[in-house]
């Protein structure tokens, strides 16, 4: 079972929130009152009993629509936690009024939804964290001269002593297709008309791609002769010599040069970005890229008590380690030895990418079939798969006989199916059939393939605020792909439809953090920021299937469901308290979703009431008032308030 988390505050904590509604000096009979009389019925653990009578719970939330996730029938309207930190029992006000006693906390839901917090099974949150050290572009479509405004403008900000001329100048959350016209690619002869000697990089909100400045370059002693390494491309010119565009592997060969923040100032960073998950209503997080690096940041705030959530750190290979199963198992058995017992860990997942981007101009996905040129005439570009099905199936059946999961980072069909082929393989020679593996983004998914996934009990991860009409879905992609696979993007009922079991992610950074947004989207394909619907007749999922894949179905994913997932007696009360009922409002009203409470085994890590709790609360509500691109100097340079524009590029972060 997973350790539990670090909690940042307990229940006995007198936050207004947790306080609300309790009747302390009135006793048990007045505290009961509060829950309504008559009979009524209730599913409850057995509980210890003192003296003929049932022990109090340590905090009822009344007056809710609980969403138990468990499909049971009739009223839910109450949840009991006990002093353990699980579900004492779920049933009418009336029925959990035996489990009010004196010191009992008792929060009034004012008949808004109370559920299973929410487990994103694809996240960065301590790429989030280190994103958040550096001056941000949030992803703006600018022309290069509006680009080089706002740059000069970091300059002078970061411009202290001794910048100039070695003094890196990083940039977060760079648009690889957003210079404008559209189609304007990028080169390092733009960058060079700063006025300065600085090395400059500029990291793509995608993760997969970073440009760079001559300086920068020269430094990292990239010329035409350079080779690229496997997994990477250094995009070259008709010339031959470099652009300054690195995709994939291609940008260490730059970044491991950039001067890195220090210890202090990264465990602050990813601290403040695990309060905003929870203050989303994130419980449990897949962090979908980890090495020693990250797991270091998770001892540090694992041992600072800054850890709210319960984190599955999935260990990444890169192309190299999975072409050496056993010498990438010895790897990843080493690091769960050494760090398998920072409280809030749980280890046993793999991360391999398997290719790129599909979005104009990147076109690193692997398709089965060639992009286009825009005009209708296939190319002879296919994408770049990074490990051949035949390496993937051997890596997979070495971990899954091991105990291991597999996640694959799989965008076009062929990556798809090289993991499926791959984990087909491993199923095969391991006898495994519980294995748990998942492909992650789905974002064209051949048909042939669909039926595939609930026969070889693959997870289907999938990230679905990506899943509306806009200028990543539509013009950096249709003319390229054209309308026949187009159809295919995201095709979660499709999935649902052929057995797949769903299961949901942010992919934060890479995206926003908006996680009823997200959900939203999985429900009418267009989400508060679309221009239109991609879809929604043919692949949008209904209202109970969205609230259980990001609930139930990522805890099944992450072999965690008989833990949380679900508000039943006896399983950890990771649960949240929202401001609405997401179970029957409006579907366009769930994108504003606030969450009053999260509690992680009990233990609040999040109250909208209490002083840090309104500070989350806040900075995600001006985070989603940004929208999602700024388009003036202004509204990236110096304003905007917090930001957190969304940084659309379908695929995993650095």
């Amino acid at each position: 079972m997973q350790s539990s988390p670090s909690p940042r505050s307990p229940l006995s904590s007198t936050s207004p929130l947790s306080r609300r509604g309790l009747l302390a000096a009135a006793g048990a009979a007045g505290a009961a009152g509060l829950l309504g009389a008559g009979a009524g019925s209730a599913a409850a653990a057995s509980a210890p009993t003192a003296g003929g009578q049932r022990k109090s719970a340590a905090l009822v939330v009344r007056n809710a629509s609980v969403f138990t996730g468990t499909g049971r029938r009739g009223p839910v309207q109450a949840v009991a936690v006990g002093r353990d930190g699980k579900i004492l029992a779920t049933g009418t006000d009336a029925a959990l009024r035996r489990y009010v006693g004196r010191d009992t906390e008792v929060v009034d839901a004012r008949g808004n939804t109370v559920m299973s917090g929410i487990h994103d099974g694809h996240v960065h949150p301590l790429g989030a964290g280190e994103r958040s050290l550096s001056p941000s572009l949030e992803s703006a479509e600018t022309t290069p001269a509006e680009l080089l405004e706002i740059l000069a403008g970091f300059l002078a900000d970061t411009g202290g002593a001794g910048a100039e001329p070695d003094g890196w100048l990083v940039v977060e959350d760079w648009n690889p297709v957003g210079l404008l016209p559209t189609g304007t690619a990028p080169h390092h002869s733009m960058l060079d008309a700063l006025p300065t000697r600085r090395p400059i990089v500029l990291i793509g909100g995608d993760g997969h791609n970073c440009w760079a400045n001559q300086r920068a370059l020269d430094i990292a002693g990239i010329t035409a002769a350079t080779p690229d390494p496997v997994g990477g491309k250094v995009v070259k010119g008709a010339d031959g010599k470099p652009t300054g565009v690195l995709k994939d592997d291609a940008q260490g060969l730059v970044r491991h040069l950039i001067p890195e923040h220090t210890r202090a100032e990264l465990v602050a960073a990813c601290a403040e970005v695990l309060g905003l998950a929870a203050a989303s209503g994130i419980t449990t997080m897949m962090d979908a890229l980890v090495g020693r690096h990250e797991l270091e940041l998770y001892q540090a705030l694992s041992a600072a008590g800054r850890l709210p959530q319960r984190i599955v750190p999935a260990i990444r290979l890169d192309a190299d380690q999975a072409r050496d199963p056993a010498g990438s198992l010895a790897y990843a058995r080493g690091l769960r030895r050494e760090f398998g017992g920072v409280r809030g860990l749980r280890f046993g997942m793999i991360k391999v990418f398997l290719d790129g981007v599909i979005e104009y101009p990147a076109q690193t996905a692997a398709l089965l079939e060639p992009y286009l040129d825009g005009n209708g005439k296939p190319t002879t570009n296919r994408g770049e798969l990074y490990t051949s099905a035949a390496d993937y199936g051997r890596l997979s059946a070495a971990f899954n006989r091991a105990g291991w999961q597999m996640h694959a980072h799989g965008l076009g069909d062929r990556a798809v199916r090289t993991a499926l082929d791959g984990y087909e393989y491993a199923r095969r020679v391991t006898g495994r059939r519980d294995a748990r593996n998942a492909v992650a983004h789905l974002q064209i998914v051949n048909p042939a393939d669909l039926r595939r996934f609930a026969r070889l009990g693959v997870a289907a991860c999938m990230q679905l605020q990506w899943a509306a009409r806009d200028t990543w879905t539509v013009e950096a992609l249709l003319p390229y792909i054209g309308p026949e696979r187009h159809r295919w993007l995201y095709p979660a009922r499709s999935l649902e439809k052929a057995g797949a079991r769903l299961a949901g992610g942010s992919d934060w950074p890479v995206d926003a953090l908006q996680v009823w947004n997200q959900l939203r989207t999985a429900i009418d394909r267009q989400g508060a920021e679309g221009a239109g619907e991609l879809y929604r007749k043919q692949e949008a999922l209904s209202r109970d299937t969205t609230l259980r894949m990001h609930t139930s179905g990522t805890a099944w994913q992450l072999r965690q469901e008989e833990l949380t997932g679900t508000l039943e007696p006896g399983k950890a009360a990771d649960l949240v308290v929202l401001d609405r009922d997401v179970t029957r409002c409006p579907v366009a009203d769930i994108s504003g979703t606030g969450v009053r409470m999260t509690l992680v085994g009990g233990r609040v890590v999040h109250d909208a009431d209490s002083a840090s709790g309104r500070a989350s609360s806040a900075r995600l509500a001006r985070a989603a008032a940004a929208g999602a691109r700024p388009a003036s100097y202004a509204s990236v340079h110096g304003g905007g308030g917090g930001g957190g524009g969304k940084g659309r590029h379908h695929a995993c972060g650095h």
